[in-house]
């Protein structure tokens, strides 16, 4: 995923559904870097990670 893409993503009200690894995420937000954003697994778990945006999958 592209930096253009992840910044919609966190302005959109729709439930876009976001992977990482294979595992649905939520994107919390765009780090300052702008190659790294903090996401956590969808669901009870609220641990979240910091990972490289070009790793995270749309659909």
């Amino acid at each position: 995923m592209d930096i253009r893409r992840v910044k919609q993503i966190l302005s959109s009200s729709a439930e876009i559904e976001v992977t990482y690894n294979g595992a649905s995420v939520w994107i919390d937000q765009l780090n300052e870097d702008g190659k790294t954003a903090t996401v956590h697994l969808r669901g009870p778990l609220e641990e979240r990670s910091e990972v490289d945006i070009t790793e995270l999958k749309e659909g």
